[in-house]
């Protein structure tokens, strides 16, 4: 019989009696506390210690559905350890057979294995079929008379389902009589009453099943959230009023455009949990650790400064005996209030050299930096109003709340995003094509993909939002990319051109937009250097920092395969270096000189319609 994943005919060996006199036995308390363990384990200080047991038919999927789980959490840097019928009944157990006796005995020890793992702050998920309601609940009432957290996870994997999978054979073996007692066949087994989750009763494929487990231990606080809850700024319908009438009464501070759209930022939710404009502290976290720490421990990837600049007069002014609140202006408009502000140095060459690696104003994001103020005011965000910028593409811009729960709705169970500020290709749609394939052949039933060129500040030579999503639009329509399983938004970040740095930014927004997988570029975020001829960063560098990068346990990053043009083929093709001669690379150089000159790239480069969008819009920088 397979009481933990294997049946075997054999006599049931001498026991040990477990009525054993324990009144000499005084257990002995530990100098070393749950909290103390805690601090010394995982991904932050809490405390995540509990057993998860998976209960359910022999090959319902318990150990895959457990082992898979363990993966998962280890790579969130959670400290988790598979439990296995099969194993601890080659070990801890050998001496037990498969008698009802011996059943519980079995389930006794591994019970009170799991409930040390847990004490010791570990999550011990526990793989056994356990058939007897009773046997659980005894496990259950060791971890609640020593206050720890018990879930039961059933498989409900079908019997049917079960016996056709017959991974071992053996209720092919049952079924003609040479095991005896298999549970199932000619042995009971008991469903759960009370299980705290249920899985495999509909066939969900993996991927699925974990994620239940895992959402119901976000949901308890016992791991921390994939991602976050997302933090927007808005002051509330119901007090709008009052709140601009009470900004009104405020000392202002007029802020650029730039600042606006990192406001959006903030206002939105995208730097979740950040609640305002940085102040010193976190500024200083994010310049020399590229995170935040949060309470209890964690660490929020937090790559770029969200900072708003000030002059030394705004800080006289701000520094005032009495000034508790600030309001933001931009145009003459007050968009928001900034509670207890603070003002601090914004040692903008230390900031320029951690974030770019140079601090040279021949670099268009520096150039702003150093076009401010040399101080930066911090504080908590109050702001007023939904912003909206009345280009005719407000529309597109979505809210990380409203593009989960278009996700939602489309009935999404796994979102990739790409990232992206130049019209797209049949290079970056073949990577977007192959990554959905991807994602359909482990098993998810409706990926989707979140387009999401940024939309806020960039260099003078890059092709503008408006004719981006012209573009963007076009191969939409042509079907290059299927609308039903895409959504186009406007990622409303400004442009730094800081590269592997940058690169963990533009995936923290995605993580909390609600993605799980991130297309990372072939060279994400770079730009060719201010003053020499070569470009600013290594190419392999931002895929390479973005794998390692801390504070962002939620994603999946699949990396950038360089796709060029097949003269053969005569379309886009992953580079195949053995047959180098069959490729052809068009440059972002030479794709603007086809387009200045009105001649026609490659047939399969680029959408049709697509390229007359950006072919018009370079022909019309000539002519000017």
């Amino acid at each position: 019989f397979h009481f933990l994943g294997i049946h075997r005919v054999m006599a049931s060996p001498t026991r040990v009696s477990t009525h054993v006199d324990n009144k000499n036995v005084v257990a002995q308390k530990h100098l070393i506390s749950r909290s103390k363990r805690a601090e010394l384990l995982g991904v932050d200080s809490r405390f995540h210690g509990c057993t998860i047991w998976f209960t359910g038919l022999s090959g319902a999927g318990k150990t895959t559905v457990s082992f898979a789980l363990e993966a998962e959490l280890t790579r969130r840097g959670v400290p988790c350890y598979g439990l296995d019928g099969d194993n601890c009944r080659t070990g801890l157990n050998k001496n037990l057979g498969f008698s009802p006796e011996d059943r519980t005995e079995n389930i006794r020890r591994v019970g009170e294995v799991s409930k040390l793992f847990a004490d010791g702050g570990i999550v011990a998920l526990s793989s056994f079929i356990s058939p007897y309601e009773a046997d659980r609940e005894l496990v259950r009432k060791m971890h609640d008379d020593s206050q720890l957290p018990f879930v039961v996870c059933h498989v409900a994997t079908s019997l049917a389902v079960c016996e056709a999978r017959d991974p071992k054979g053996l209720y092919r073996r049952a079924r003609a009589g040479e095991i005896k007692g298999f549970t199932g066949i000619d042995s009971a087994y008991e469903p759960p009453a009370n299980a705290e989750i249920t899985v495999g009763d509909n066939g969900e494929p993996i991927e699925h099943c974990v994620g239940k487990v895992l959402e119901y231990l976000e949901g308890r606080g016992i791991i921390p959230k994939r991602s976050p809850d997302i933090i927007e700024l808005f002051v509330p319908e119901d007090k709008r009023a009052s709140k601009t009438a009470y900004a009104e009464t405020l000392p202002k501070l007029d802020i650029s455009k730039l600042s606006m759209q990192w406001l959006q930022v903030l206002a939105e939710g995208w730097a979740s949990p950040l609640t305002g404009f940085m102040r010193e502290r976190e500024f200083l976290q994010t310049l020399h650790f590229n995170a935040i720490a949060q309470e209890g421990g964690a660490s929020v990837s937090q790559a770029v400064p969200i900072v708003l600049p000030c002059t030394e007069a705004d800080k006289e002014r701000i520094g005032a005996a009495g000034v508790d609140a600030i309001a933001l202006v931009y145009e003459g408009k007050t968009v928001a209030i900034m509670q207890q502000p603070e003002v601090y140095d914004g040692i903008r060459e230390e900031r320029c050299s951690r974030t770019f690696g140079l601090a040279h104003e021949g670099h268009p994001y520096i150039k702003q930096i150093y076009a401010e103020g040399s101080f930066l005011v911090g504080g908590e965000l109050e702001v007023l109003d939904r912003i909206t910028w009345g280009d005719g593409l407000d529309e597109f811009r979505k809210t990380p709340n409203e593009l989960r729960a278009i996700f939602k709705e489309m009935g999404a169970d796994a979102v990739y995003a790409f990232q992206l500020r130049n019209p797209i290709h049949n290079g970056h749609a073949l990577l977007m094509q192959d990554t959905h394939e991807k994602l359909l052949a482990r098993g998810f039933k409706k990926p989707v993909l979140l387009l999401h060129p940024l939309g806020g500040f960039t260099k003078d030579d890059d092709v503008p939002l408006t004719t981006r999503m012209q573009q963007h639009n076009c191969v939409l329509d042509e079907g290059v990319l299927p609308r039903d399983s895409t959504v186009l938004a406007i990622f409303p970040s400004p442009m730094l051109y800081a590269g592997p740095t940058e690169v963990q930014w533009h995936a923290k927004a995605r993580a909390n937009a609600g993605a799980e997988f991130y297309i990372v570029g072939r060279d994400p975020a770079g730009m060719g250097h201010p003053t020499e001829d070569r470009d600013m960063f290594q190419k392999h560098h931002g895929k390479n920092v973005l794998a390692l990068a801390p504070g962002l346990p939620s994603l999946e990053i699949i990396p950038f395969r360089v796709a060029a043009y097949h003269t053969g083929k005569k379309q886009m093709d992953f580079f195949d270096e053995t047959k180098a001669s069959d490729f052809m690379f068009i440059s972002g150089t030479k794709m603007r000189k086809f387009a200045r000159s009105g001649e026609e790239p490659p047939v399969g480069f680029m959408c049709p319609s697509g390229w007359k969008v950006v072919s018009e819009y370079y022909l019309s920088l000539a002519k000017k």
